[in-house]
């Protein structure tokens, strides 16, 4: 048996999914939600997989899910309605029992470079890094104690976001600012999104059949977060996002880049306070500030509109998309693959299509057919003549936890 149980946990939420490894085939998901409310909501989803070819009780459709709708004080509590559902719906833990949890971490800080087995210790150090990201690392305390008291006997492995980054020359990740103050509050750039980086990176390689070590890569991962990733040889070099997720591109309601001195103005002018500029940076900028909605599909709508601010929104979006590759073609002295992946990576031509329409220069040529083209997996998007592949390749971040746990707990 080689199940994994992968567990991404919030303040008031968590999802997990567990996973076959022998077979790398998602068995169920579920996810619950409103902790600490009295209409806490768990849904749970049993997959085909779990069920043997001619059994009685598969799904007449691909997942069988349930919901329940019922108070959920905390974390602890959450587990325990993730167990009932198990034992109720299916696939029993008693007959597929996992051999390690792996918990998803955003921020792992400039201590953690690998996967983890989780101790004590470890624990107070990742609550201690909450002070670097406060929205996310107290929900995965959270959600890691809850599993430990669920699951005391099995390894407990933490995945953090940050780690894939921490090959980054001081270079890359070094703020040009007083030294001493940098280095009493930790300041510099750590990036995220790297359990899909490194999960796309990888089976860009594979799907290639080129040695991973040989490969300049860009990964976009486009979603409503969204960042880049210069890639050498597998290692990541640079990426968009810094010290926080707020850096680099335009997101859904993040601004991305900005001169620190708009803040600086909002403060002063406007007598904002520093817990109003947040709320501005990250949730009433990008996309949705811009235009006022935050889903590319809503913004493409009103392009087609020729509404003014969805066709400024869109824009933006490309120009910074396009900044970003020329910066990380000139970093990496050139590319061989570059990767779209995430909602709107994988599911909007029309944006991997302008994001490299500058770049014809650097070898890269999209075939207008494969890119308007839907398919699942991983496919080639560009023209035959190309000399720098571009690809879709769909993330799979709870896969990449799930192998880096078993790796860890052997």
């Amino acid at each position: 048996m080689s199940v994994v149980l992968v567990v991404n946990s919030g303040s008031s939420s968590f999802k997990y999914q567990l996973i076959d490894m022998a077979q790398e085939a998602v068995l169920a998901t579920g996810l619950v939600e409103r902790i600490g409310q009295s209409d806490g909501r768990a849904r749970h989803t049993v997959t085909a997989a779990a069920f043997g070819e001619g059994d009685a009780a598969a799904p007449t459709v691909l997942d069988a899910t349930t919901e329940r709708e019922l108070p959920i004080p905390d974390h602890t509590a959450g587990f325990a309605v993730m167990l009932e559902a198990f034992a109720e719906n299916g696939p029993s833990l008693a007959e597929r029992p996992p051999v390690a949890v792996g918990h998803r971490v955003v921020h792992g800080g400039a201590r953690f470079f690998e996967p983890t087995l989780i101790t004590p210790l470890v624990e107070i150090n990742i609550d201690d890094l909450s002070m670097l990201a406060p929205l996310h690392n107290p929900g995965a305390v959270q959600g890691i104690r809850a599993a430990r008291a669920a699951f005391g006997d099995i390894p407990h492995v933490a995945v953090f976001d940050t780690a894939f980054h921490q090959t980054m020359p001081p270079e890359a990740f070094t703020y040009a600012i007083d030294r001493e103050l940098a280095d009493r509050y930790r300041l510099r750039k750590y990036g995220f999104h790297g359990t899909s980086h490194k999960f796309v990176s990888e089976a860009a390689a594979a799907f290639l059949g080129r040695p991973l070590d040989e490969l300049r890569q860009i990964v976009f991962h486009l979603g409503n977060g969204a960042s880049v990733t210069a890639v050498d040889r597998g290692r990541s070099v640079d990426t968009s996002m810094g010290f926080t997720p707020l850096e680099g591109l335009v997101m859904g309601t993040r601004s991305g880049d900005l001169d620190p001195a708009v803040l600086l103005q909002l403060a002063r002018r406007a007598r904002m306070t520093t817990d109003e500029l947040d709320d501005l940076l990250n949730k009433r900028s990008g996309l949705v500030g811009l235009a006022g909605a935050s889903d590319m599909r809503d913004i493409l709508a009103r392009v087609e509109q020729g509404d003014d601010a969805a066709v400024l929104a869109f824009d933006v979006y490309i120009h910074r998309l396009r900044a970003y590759a020329g910066a990380y073609l000139a970093q990496l002295g050139g590319a061989d693959v570059i990767s779209f992946t995430a909602g709107v990576g994988e599911n909007v031509p029309v944006v991997r299509a302008q994001a490299v329409a500058t770049l014809g220069y650097a070898g890269v040529r999209i075939d207008p057919v494969r890119n308007a083209a839907r398919g699942r997996g991983i496919r080639v998007v560009s023209a035959d003549d190309s000399p720098v592949t571009v690809l879709v390749v769909p993330t799979n971040e709870e896969l990449e936890i799930a192998r880096q746990t078993l790796q860890v707990a052997g």
